[in-house]
């Protein structure tokens, strides 16, 4: 049995009961090719799911192989260390089972589950989702990887409510152990049993949110970030200081200034927006001068080399 297999095999306690064992996901389709899809392919194919990752671009495409290729070759590193012949099996195994794509209609033809993973832009995820419900087989589940929109507003551009939810990874995909499994009132159980099943054979704990703004992570998170903001804004205190002061005066691994530059400027600023478009008169989501200006000069965080601070590109 290939460690693959056994990964698969492997139960991941989450404390939710299955009750329907009838949907299985083997043929899984990623739409995007950035940091988000590319983690989400890679780890779906290392436990041993078919993926096909798709990009409108083949340069992006080439860029996610070349980042999987060097993300796997550390994985395998932290798994079988001085066992090369295990190691090099695993890594053929796991690229084998990838296939990149530039053409969305082509991708999902035997798609047992689609995940988008696209820019976070509602007019594009409409066009994505519209394009993939009229080619995608009766049986395929589609769900977004969304940080920021409701998934009914995705939805509804499908004759598939009953086959659709959401499944919200989090940055690197590959190290982060969480999943949100979102569920619209219109989600059947057996689609949401078959996600939540999906992402602990992922290696993954789940959590089940209800389908509001934010789901359960970004909604405590995006606040405290953009407190954090407004506070380097005022002058209260410099960025510096106020990553010190929660990762030592609370604990935490990354400060707020440092994990919005990392997380990206630009998708803070589209939370923020979009919550602000919808509760206009409520304080917390203001939108912030100071990010707004980073944003529009293109200075979004790691990602760019600059944000809040400074970054040598590699």
């Amino acid at each position: 049995m290939s460690f693959a297999t056994k990964l698969i095999n492997r139960h991941f306690s989450t404390g939710i009961k299955l009750s329907n064992k009838n949907v299985i996901i083997k043929n899984v389709t990623v739409i995007g090719g950035g940091i988000m899809g590319g983690g989400i392919a890679q780890v779906a194919a290392q436990t041993g799911h078919n993926v096909t990752l798709v990009d409108v671009s083949e340069d992006v495409l080439k860029n996610s192989k070349s980042k999987i290729e060097t993300s796997l070759a550390r994985v395998v590193k932290k798994l079988f260390g001085d066992n090369k012949e295990k190691g090099e099996l695993f890594q053929k195994e796991t690229m084998g089972r990838l296939n990149y794509r530039t053409s969305l209609v082509d991708s999902v033809n035997e798609a047992d589950l689609v995940v988008e993973a696209v820019v976070e832009n509602i007019d594009i995820k409409h066009k994505v989702f519209t394009q993939l419900d009229s080619v995608a087989p009766e049986h395929t589940i589609f769900a977004s990887n969304t940080s920021s929109f409701l998934i009914k507003d995705m939805a509804k551009v499908t004759k598939r409510l009953d086959r659709f939810g959401g499944l919200h990874f989090f940055n690197p995909v590959t190290v982060m152990k969480l999943v949100e499994v979102i569920k619209m009132p219109e989600t059947s159980q057996e689609t949401h049993e078959a996600l939540i099943k999906f992402g602990t054979t992922m290696g993954k704990t789940a959590v089940e949110a209800k389908d509001k703004d934010g789901f359960i992570v970004n909604r405590l998170l995006i606040p405290y970030l953009m407190d954090s903001v407004r506070m380097l804004e005022r002058g209260d205190a410099t960025a510096r200081d106020i990553d010190t002061a929660m990762k030592l005066g609370s604990g935490h691994p990354m400060g707020p200034i440092e994990l919005v530059d990392y997380i990206g400027l630009d998708t803070c600023k589209f939370a923020l927006d979009g919550w602000h478009q919808k509760e206009p008169n409520n304080p917390t989501y203001r939108p912030i001068a100071m990010l707004d200006k980073l944003v529009s000069e293109g200075k979004l965080g790691v990602k760019t080399g600059a944000g809040f601070y400074e970054y040598k590109k590699k």
